[in-house]
């Protein structure tokens, strides 16, 4: 069976690699010319892919370079194929890309993922789906080879739906962990024992207890590696400004979103927080 795969950075590799390990036979493409992944067969270009393949995944930066790789490269999809998108990216392009794709007779799945770069190796990532039922059952087996839970969310943009709001739920609950932390540290508290008492009384968090901020403190994180990204602080704003993007356009109320995605900001944009872990917005509150 021949899958594409479109995109193979940080995340996209990692995804195609455990797809090729399960035996498929991986066609890949990305506009980094350098990379070269042994497992994957890499082609020369996006039309050399789809041409080949009925199912073809995308990981990508924006939902501008997904619409337009798309609009580009609308006639060379074969008909009935699917295009499953992991990119995280706004709702309304989604659903714009899906219909452009309808109009072809291509399906589509949008399926954003949560577990980062980690997760992406291991093979545990979370699939957070959107599209028709069916196309879900029938293609599921491959989240399966990528991750460890596939959830179907509803029609086209649920998946995107879902993820954007996980994450600004994640985007708070890091910074009110970190403000914790900070205050902890003001009233002498050790931090071990800040630890010990949260991740087990109702102040758990997965933001606390699987991703720790504070280094040396619970399972190891990437506060234990130089704030090493696991998930980078500039995607965490990425994903805050798209939910408060979508809190604007349905004037939904979201203003610990908003204060979140203004803190995650001022720290990409004015402390050095570009490259970081999001975690790593601990620094800004250790005043």
């Amino acid at each position: 069976m021949k899958i594409g795969f479109i995109g193979l950075g940080n995340m996209g590799a990692p995804m195609a690699k455990n797809l090729a390990k399960n035996g498929l036979d991986v066609l890949g493409f990305d506009t980094d010319n350098s990379i070269k992944l042994p497992e994957i067969t890499m082609m020369p270009s996006i039309p050399a892919i789809l041409n080949e393949v009925d199912i073809v995944f995308t990981m990508l930066p924006s939902g501008l370079i997904v619409k337009e790789i798309v609009s580009e490269f609308i006639n060379n999809f074969n008909a009935e194929s699917t295009l499953i998108d992991c990119s995280t990216i706004d709702v309304k392009t989604t659903k714009e890309v899906c219909q452009t794709l309808s109009n072809k007779k291509v399906n589509m799945l949008d399926a954003p993922v949560s577990g980062g770069v980690q997760g992406a190796k291991s093979g545990s990532l979370t699939f957070m789906v959107g599209g028709s039922r069916d196309d879900f059952d029938q293609l599921r087996f491959l989240f399966e080879y990528m991750g460890s839970r596939s959830v179907y969310c509803g029609e086209n943009g649920s998946g995107q739906t879902a993820k954007i709001c996980n994450n600004m739920i994640l985007g708070v609950t890091m910074i009110a962990t970190c403000e914790a932390f900070a205050l902890a540290d003001k009233l002498e508290l050790d931090r071990e024992a800040m630890f010990d008492v949260v991740s087990t009384s109702s102040g758990y968090s997965w933001s606390m207890n699987s991703y720790c901020p504070a280094p040396g403190v619970g399972p190891k994180a990437p506060s234990d590696n130089n704030y090493i990204p696991g998930f980078s602080s500039d995607l965490m704003l990425k994903d805050l400004m798209l939910s408060q993007n979508a809190a604007s356009e349905t004037k939904a109320s979201t203003p610990m979103g908003d204060l979140a995605m203004t803190l995650y900001k001022d720290f990409v944009e004015n402390k050095n927080g570009s490259g970081l872990d999001f975690s790593a917005i601990l620094k800004t509150f250790e005043v």
